[in-house]
């Protein structure tokens, strides 16, 4: 790609069509706007930073470290091929979409799809948990309030416990989505000009949390040491594990489902297509926001484990004379339920920093603010990556409407539809690991699609070009993390891997419809050009050959050899 095509692209934006800008996306912010955007994604340590310490036990603070690091390598491939497309909007997804499509039609939408059923369901959690907090930190755990419900679906058939059901978590949770919609619909720049706002307020407590244990000295080693996993001896109490299969599976477990956060920052580039020089603004705004995570995913998860410890058996599980356990064992510290279902991470995280009830209210409020940047943080990038999918051919044409003040809206409606019906949904931890299956497989698409781009566009220019050996990295994570996912999926439950690949294949008969159906086989001519998809163009060809498929064959090989161990 010639620099004249970028900036010509770029150009065209600041035309004085007034028409033709209100029916597109506008370039308003610079990379500290993206920042601000992406600054919810710290927050999301609150969504699973529970259920890792219950399920993984004291590895849990490394699991966090581990799974940063691996982010931030990744980061490196993401910027490299966002830079190259500096006319498009919906994040990594899109970018990579262009390196698969002309090996297959279907594989391109899949990495879309994916990265949108990843990141969507933030709405969702992120809305149930705040509800979450107010909830109990205005009433006690006994008040009709926090115990009313009404059952509409009983889902057990998908997992032991799982129902659709409307309660007062339900209602707040609805409203703090409609609130967040609201900003959103003003577009980017409101939404920065927010985000900006909340992260300042937000981050604070997240950065208090993470230095106080450090500035007081306050770390037991008793509560990181010895590393071994989870276990339990046959009365139930808590005993170190050993590093056999079922150990391997805890670790494999953790690092799937907290990947789901460490590696989000990426959504900093799904608003290239919004910046006013994106080619330095992408780079830079990627590259900052990690550098914000990488203290927040490694302090935080070592302070809230220092605080609550592991956790010790407090009341024994009652069994009825059949054997089936009628009442489970009740635990405290990080194995206490409260903190695996999330709800009690707030009073947690407050109990850390200490001051009393006044001191502790005013942490959960932050926190509470803290999930709604989160909140608006997903909704900004994953309606911008069904809006550009849209425009590209590969979703529904009505996903492209934008609003006068260039905002995705019917985008925007369809994320939040979703999102409530996700919401009603009684166990949050099991939405968040079938929607990761997804964002696996978007991240091993989009890691291999930056050496598929450099073989098959070598002239193409790159505003910033990642060193070939964190190129290479970030390849081989994408195995990794499709092993991860292999052997540890269903530590969260019993098919959740089938689920999210069952989610994962829904986009095949979508992208039927719009591709046969309503676009007659034909990509849209604006999708052809931005994506070079002409045969005879100079600098574009299939150069990788069979790497591509071989790539497939062997992540799907690796996911079925470690799920059947």
């Amino acid at each position: 790609m010639s620099v004249i095509s970028s900036v010509d692209a770029i150009s065209a934006d600041l035309s004085e069509n007034v028409a033709a800008q209100n029916a597109t996306l506008h370039r308003k912010i610079g990379w500290q706007g993206a920042f601000w955007v992406a600054s919810g994604v710290p927050a999301l340590v609150l969504f699973s930073i529970g259920a890792i310490a219950a399920t993984v036990g004291k590895p849990a603070w490394m699991i966090w470290a581990i799974s940063i690091t691996f982010g931030f390598i990744q980061a490196f491939t993401y910027a490299e091929i966002a830079g190259l497309f500096p006319h498009k909007s919906g994040g990594a997804s899109i970018y990579g979409a262009v390196a698969w499509v002309k090996y297959s039609k279907f594989i391109a939408p899949v990495s879309v799809w994916c990265n949108w059923f990843a990141w969507s369901p933030v709405l969702a959690i992120g809305s149930g948990l705040a509800a979450g907090y107010m909830l109990s930190a205005l009433f006690a755990p006994d008040a009709v309030i926090n115990t009313w419900q009404i059952t509409l679906l009983d889902l057990g058939m998908v997992k032991d416990g799982l129902a659709l059901r409307i309660n007062a978590t339900f209602i707040v949770g609805a409203a703090v989505l409609l609130s967040v919609f609201a900003v959103q619909h003003g577009g980017i720049l409101r939404s920065a000009k927010t985000t900006m706002i909340l992260g300042v307020i937000a981050l604070i407590p997240l950065m208090l949390i993470g230095l106080v244990p450090l500035l007081t000295g306050d770390i037991s080693q008793a509560n990181f040491f010895p590393l071994a996993p989870l276990a339990h001896d046959a009365a139930g109490n808590v005993i170190d594990g050993v590093w056999g299969i079922e150990g391997w599976k805890l670790m494999a477990g953790g690092l799937f489902i907290a990947a789901w956060s460490t590696y989000g920052f990426e959504t900093a580039v799904c608003y290239t297509r919004e910046f006013k020089n994106p080619k330095t603004d992408t780079f830079k705004a990627i590259f900052y926001s990690g550098l914000l995570c990488v203290a927040v995913f490694t302090l935080v998860p070592i302070a809230f484990q220092s605080h609550l410890g592991l956790g010790h058996m407090v009341t024994p599980a009652v069994v009825d004379a059949a054997g089936v356990v009628t009442t489970p064992a009740v635990y405290d510290g990080m194995l206490e339920a409260s903190i695996y279902s999330g709800m009690g991470v707030a009073a947690a995280f407050s109990d850390i920093v200490g001051g009393g009830a006044f001191v502790a209210n005013v942490m959960v409020i932050m926190m509470v603010l803290a999930l709604m940047l989160s909140i608006m943080t997903s909704m900004a990038g994953s309606s911008r990556t069904l809006y550009q999918a849209s425009v590209d051919g590969w979703l529904p044409k009505y996903l492209s409407h934008v609003n006068d003040h260039g905002a995705p809206t019917k985008a925007m409606w369809t994320d939040l539809c979703f999102n409530l019906l996700l919401l009603m949904m009684s166990d949050y931890v099991f939405i968040l690991a079938a929607s990761n299956v997804g964002y696996i497989i978007f991240n091993f698409l989009n890691l291999n699609s930056g050496w598929i781009h450099r073989i098959d566009r070598p002239k193409w220019d790159r505003p910033y070009k990642a060193p070939t050996i964190l190129l290479v990295l970030g390849g081989i994570l994408g195995f990794v993390n499709l092993g991860i996912m292999g052997l540890g999926a269903d530590v969260w439950g019993a098919g959740t891997l089938k689920v999210g690949l069952l989610f994962a294949a829904l986009i095949l008969p979508v992208f039927v419809y719009r591709h046969y159906i309503q676009d007659k086989g034909v990509f849209p001519k604006q999708m052809l050009e931005d994506m070079h998809l002409d045969e005879h163009e100079d600098g574009v060809a299939n150069r990788a050959g069979i790497l591509p498929y071989i790539a497939l064959a062997a992540g799907i090989g690796l996911v079925w050899y470690l799920h059947s161990l």
